[in-house]
């Protein structure tokens, strides 16, 4: 890995799988902001051409190419073309989303294996890939505050998340000392993803602010900093961590 300043991920290469959009999207650009060259990868060719775009603008460069995580095929092929670009991938992101909002009673199994296999199969897939392949550097997975929370019509999703939670820490002992391997769990984020629920106003949103010490959700850039935290040197022994990003909310007892 380049030599870092600090938290500076300055001359890194990264690949963001899931970086068209939302958390991952700003992942991406903030990594590019600070100097890295980045691949923000999704299954969209028309999302990946215009994530591309806004990092070129941004003054990454970067390579344009879809990703499917249920795919172990597509994720070499991921690999092999940053590397062909680029050289060797630095840190590896996996924010890749799906999320099944049925309750456990009516939930059928297509959409349990849906959630599982993108959000728990799909990370392990890509850890497995890129971890293979780097010889030092840093994988960060983009987990969730509900891995450890009871959430009505999420059985899937809270699983997969939980599930994450412990692939991070198994993959940190596997493949240390050379790579280390952390998570960040986001709280309420205001995303698409998200939806209309916490839009200002609604009687959703009012109960998070109520409940949150901080009095508000997150933006995707405020997820994005502990990430090129975790990626730096100045994490360099940090592994096997679950960082926490949600205002207080998990912890408050309001």
């Amino acid at each position: 890995m380049p030599a870092t300043d600090g938290t500076s991920v300055e001359g890194q290469t990264a690949a963001v799988i899931g970086g068209t959009s939302g958390i991952g999207l700003e992942i991406a650009r903030a990594f590019a902001r600070d100097g890295a060259d980045v691949v923000a990868t999704s299954r969209s060719g028309e999302s990946v051409a215009e994530a591309s775009a806004e990092l070129r603008d941004l003054g990454a460069e970067t390579v344009e190419v879809t990703c499917n995580v249920r795919e172990t095929d597509s994720i070499a092929h991921l690999r092999e073309t940053v590397e062909d670009a680029l050289g060797s991938v630095d840190t590896l992101v996996t924010s890749q989303g799906s999320v099944a909002t049925t309750p456990v009673t009516e939930m059928d199994d297509e959409e349990w294996a849906k959630d599982i296999d993108v959000l728990l199969t799909g990370a392990f897939r890509a850890i497995r890939e890129f971890g293979a392949a780097m010889d030092d550097g840093s994988i960060v997975n983009v987990s969730s505050m509900s891995a450890r929370q009871s959430r009505e019509a999420r059985p899937s999703y809270v699983s997969a998340k939980a599930g994450l939670d412990g692939l991070t820490r198994a993959a940190a002992a596997d493949l240390a000392p050379e790579v280390r391997v952390n998570a960040v769990a986001p709280g309420f984020v205001k995303t698409e993803l998200a939806g209309p629920k916490l839009e200002d106003g609604s009687e959703f949103r009012e109960g998070v602010d109520e409940r949150t010490p901080m009095e508000r959700v997150a933006t995707p850039d405020e997820i994005s900093g502990a990430v090129l935290y975790l990626a730096s040197d100045a994490a360099s022994f940090t592994t096997g961590e679950i960082v926490t990003i949600d205002g207080g909310y998990d912890r408050s007892s309001v």
